[in-house]
């Protein structure tokens, strides 16, 4: 929440900072509020989609919150440096964004409706900033691992961006792109779990600080039928 560096131009690889090898240690095994794996095994057929709208705190408390999801957990993607710690994260110099990883079970809940709570409750029209949280750590993003997310995402995104025009806001920034690397595509990947204390942060800390709730729009699922949905053109991470 802090925006330590509040640099809104992206790191590049050779400039990111190195990291280390050794993945974050000390994390609860369970979900304070759910009572599920915080890091699996999920229950067969539970599917991944992975969220970012500046800081994670009140943006994982939004989805742990819906019914059909098995399981939340916050973290660090999209950018290069391994196993970052929060502070470097937020120096804006991993590359990363703080993102929250959705588990959640598709014959209960559909992706549409996960991305209608993600519209609903941010400002995607502010690049790499949330309110006073300033940095390409609180960019706004979604990365999707199947095709019913990626459909799901491209027409919210713009059924949402429909509901921004009549109310004379502007362009939506959000990035878009698969979680995974495929076809040359470096994808968002890995999640990086954030250390234990950011795990349910508003669950342990009823009164902290929370930078997300309804922007007072609507966005509307349902009603595109498949041909509709739009082509392909994703904002990538960066190469």
């Amino acid at each position: 929440m802090f925006g330590f560096g509040r640099t809104t131009t992206m790191v590049s690889p050779q400039d990111a900072l190195p990291g280390r090898e050794t993945p974050m240690a000390g994390l609860a095994p369970r979900h304070l509020v759910l009572d599920a794996p915080l890091d699996g095994p999920f229950p067969p057929g539970a599917q991944t989609l992975y969220l970012a709208m500046g800081c994670f705190w009140g943006a994982e408390r939004i989805f742990w919150r819906v019914p059909g999801v098995i399981s939340t957990a916050v973290g660090y993607t999209g950018g290069y440096t391994p196993n970052p710690t929060y502070e470097e994260t937020c120096t804006g110099r991993t590359g990363h964004t703080e993102a929250v990883r959705v588990v959640y079970d598709p014959a209960r809940v559909s992706a549409a409706e996960l991305l209608k709570e993600f519209w609903e409750n941010h400002d995607p029209t502010t690049a790499n900033r949330q309110g006073n949280d300033v940095g390409t750590q609180y960019r706004s993003a979604i990365y999707w691992t199947t095709e019913e997310q990626r459909d799901a995402a491209f027409a919210t995104r713009d059924a949402f961006q429909a509901e921004l025009d009549r109310h004379g806001y502007g362009a939506i920034s959000t990035e878009l792109g698969p979680f995974a690397a495929s076809d040359g595509d470096r994808g968002a990947g890995p999640f990086y779990l954030a250390e234990d204390y950011h795990q349910q942060y508003l669950q342990k800390n009823p009164g902290g600080y929370c930078n997300h709730g309804p922007n007072g729009l609507t966005c509307q699922i349902g009603l595109l039928r498949q041909d509709e949905v739009p082509a392909q053109t994703s904002v990538e991470p960066p190469a």
